[in-house]
């Protein structure tokens, strides 16, 4: 903390602030800067963005609204979801990776043995019960996003009850204890939508700090001899439907998920394949 090279990204309720007035940058303080740090984390040690190019420790400090009004005003403050697609490397991986401290530091503040306040310790990286020496480490709940497509190579797709009616996106779950990645992919493809599916292949992950999932793509296809009328459930899901590349792509009302997110890119890289 004592090193002027020390660059801090602050974060208040998920969201950073951007340096650049294209908004293609987030805005990194010095310590003295900010009030005294009450949660704050190691994110690395890195280039620095711009002409210096030095190398720099980054750190994350989570700000109360009342120091992050002091900042800037509440409009000015971005979350992942807005800016992350437009970011550099080093910044989106600044960013989720502090998002993701402040989610799990915010929701693990006591022990789940005791009760007792925890304390920080390793850089913010461990949590501790300075009684009885339990460590809680950063959690991360593993979910499966799967790309679903029948005999005819069209693309399934799903509309979440929390949505507006015309937002569609692949179909996705936690993976439940004991259970594998593939077993997954199969069990929620089925709960969600009725239809059976197999040959899970693995495409990719990406980190989604909403609060703690790693999302892991797959790509499956729906099993043959079965009606492949998509049912979904009625609680989570809405609607469901089968797309062809044409269909997508003519129509023009369908809202797909955002460029920053792994569901966007799996959805490209389908509509790309000749």
């Amino acid at each position: 903390m004592a090193d002027p090279l020390v660059r801090v990204l602050a974060v208040w309720k998920g969201r950073t602030l951007l340096r650049t007035t294209d908004g293609t940058g987030i805005r990194f303080f010095s310590m003295s800067e900010l009030p005294q740090p009450e949660v704050w984390f190691y994110l690395g040690r890195g280039e620095e963005p711009g002409e210096s190019g030095a190398e720099v420790n980054y750190l994350g400090q989570v700000l109360s609204t009342e120091a992050a009004i002091r900042l800037a005003p509440e409009s000015e403050w971005i979350s992942l979801r807005e800016i992350g697609a437009r970011l550099s490397d080093l910044d989106a991986g600044l960013l989720v990776e502090a998002v993701s401290l402040a989610n799990w530091r915010s929701s693990h503040q006591f022990s789940p043995r005791t009760g007792r306040p925890l304390v920080a310790e390793q850089a913010g990286w461990v949590l501790r019960d300075p009684e009885d020496g339990l460590e809680v480490f950063p959690r991360i709940d593993p979910a499966i996003i799967v790309t679903v497509t029948d005999e005819e190579d069209r693309i399934l797709l799903g509309s979440n009850a929390m949505w507006e009616s015309n937002r569609f996106s692949l179909l996705a779950g936690f993976v439940e204890p004991g259970e594998s990645l593939e077993a997954a992919v199969m069990r929620e493809i089925e709960e969600e939508s009725g239809i059976r599916v197999g040959g899970a292949e693995y495409l990719g992950s990406q980190a989604w700090p909403y609060p703690a999932s790693l999302m892991l793509g797959f790509k499956a296809r729906a099993l043959s001899g079965q009606d492949l009328t998509p049912r979904p459930d009625g609680t989570e899901i809405l609607d469901l439907r089968w797309f062809s590349r044409e269909q997508l792509k003519a129509d023009t009302s369908i809202l797909l998920p955002g460029k920053a997110s792994i569901a966007r890119a799996m959805i490209d890289a389908w509509l790309d394949e000749s």
